[in-house]
């Protein structure tokens, strides 16, 4: 094949074979990915070389761990009257279970359930026909009697006119005498049915026997009903004033009586003395109450005995059932120590403890000696004195012989709260929170 010489005057792509354009792409791709690789390998080369630089700025990390902040508050020597708490349950001063005294069809129901009610008022309307009938009936059989008693009279005091004169035989005047005594009894015979029929009448209409509160109705219109009935047609309960029943061992109530007759107690007359009434949910009852030690017996099967008090309950707080706490003045302390109940904890033995902050900031575990709950918190008898610095907050942290930072905490109603903590033995919090210093993994 004879090959013709180069025209520069022509372009390249039109004078080189059509052969020559793909090898010149494939020459340009070669020298493409050669620089690609090139590249690569130095990326890869600093890349290398950067991780095992520090990178610059960048702090150590700090080998010494900051102390854990926790809430302290520093206990304090206060005046606190003491108090026994007696635990006891409402019942209603009176109670009325309605029952009809007389067999009938009930009309109509004439109160509101759970309504306040008077005595005398009407409670139920029994059908009244049946008996009306009786009473009509009882009317006239007295009238007929006294109709014949008065013809018996009559004919007995004509008899007697007779006798004297011998115009009637003595037996015929006692005959005659004794025809007006029977018919005079008659006459108390029938009256007495008359009231039968009336008194009858008058259970037709059931009436509250005392004021109070009724509960729901167990009948309707148009339920049949018998005299003296086992089930009742409902129960008013007088609840004002209330008893509240307090059941106490007769060791107890004798150490009660001990402390009646010291004068721990303020009287209210001979054997009674004032308390104060706690409600279910701790909340204080507005009016104070009278509990009576006379006449109280010991049940002889339980050695317990039931003591009763009487408290106002005009707003109608108090329902009966309820469980409440009875709370008698035993005294003053001048020198209490309150300590707030979830800064105390308790060891595998059952033995109350706290943590103290000493002056170096040192963490220590403090047995400690209870007395009584005062609210929510508690009265501590020994292992504590005014001063000493207790943790309430962030003890699930730290253990006995950390170094804390203590933090005052101020509580709301002088201590008788603090921020939420659990309930656990400090020993047993071993691994501290996650924090800045210690970050969770």
């Amino acid at each position: 094949m004879h090959l013709q010489p180069h025209d520069s005057s022509r372009p390249l792509a039109a004078c080189a074979p059509q052969a020559a354009y793909p090898q010149w792409r494939v020459h340009l791709y070669l020298r493409s990915s050669a620089l690609l690789f090139a590249l690569l390998i130095s990326g890869l080369l600093v890349a290398g070389c950067s991780d095992k630089t520090p990178a610059a700025g960048k702090a150590p990390v700090s080998a010494a761990r900051e102390p854990t902040k926790v809430g302290v508050i520093t206990l304090q020597a206060q005046a606190q009257t003491l108090t026994s708490a007696l635990p006891g349950r409402t019942s209603a001063f009176m109670s009325a279970d309605i029952r009809p005294q007389i067999n009938g069809i009930v009309q109509k129901r004439l109160f509101t359930e759970g309504a306040t009610v008077k005595a005398g008022q009407a409670l139920y309307q029994i059908d009244a026909a049946p008996y009306q009938a009786t009473e009509a009936a009882a009317r006239a059989a007295l009238a007929k009697a006294q109709a014949q008693a008065r013809t018996a009279e009559v004919n007995s005091k004509r008899n007697a006119e007779l006798v004297r004169i011998d115009a009637i035989s003595r037996q015929a005047y006692d005959e005659s005498l004794a025809t007006a005594q029977q018919t005079a009894s008659d006459v108390a015979m029938a009256q007495a049915a008359l009231a039968t029929a009336r008194i009858n009448l008058g259970y037709t209409r059931i009436v509250a026997p005392i004021s109070g509160r009724t509960a729901l109705s167990n009948v309707n219109a148009g339920g049949l009903v018998t005299a003296n009935q086992t089930g009742v047609l409902t129960t008013i309960s007088q609840l004002d004033p209330m008893y509240i029943d307090v059941t106490q061992s007769s060791s107890e109530l004798l150490q009660l009586k001990r402390d009646l007759a010291a004068g721990r107690f303020e009287k209210l007359g001979e054997g009674a003395v004032r308390i104060t009434i706690l409600l279910e949910d701790g909340s204080k009852y507005a009016h104070s109450g009278r509990l009576q030690f006379a006449g109280v017996t010991v049940n002889p099967s339980t050695g317990a005995v039931t003591l009763r008090a009487v408290v106002p309950n005009p707003d109608g707080v108090l329902m009966p059932g309820m469980y409440v706490q009875t709370l008698l003045p035993t005294g003053v302390s001048s020198e209490a120590l309150l300590v707030p109940q979830q800064a105390v904890t308790r060891d595998i033995a059952g033995k109350a403890n706290v943590l103290v902050v000493g002056p170096d900031n040192k963490v220590a575990r403090r047995a400690i000696e209870i007395d009584r709950a005062v609210g929510s918190r508690w009265l501590v008898s020994s292992g504590l004195a005014a001063g000493d610095t207790v943790v309430v907050d962030g003890f699930q942290r730290i253990k006995p012989g950390d170094t804390v930072a203590p933090q005052p905490v101020q509580l709301p109603g002088g201590g008788t709260r603090a921020p939420a903590a659990p309930a656990m033995a400090p020993g047993a919090a071993a691994v501290p929170a996650p924090s800045a210093s210690n970050p969770a993994r």
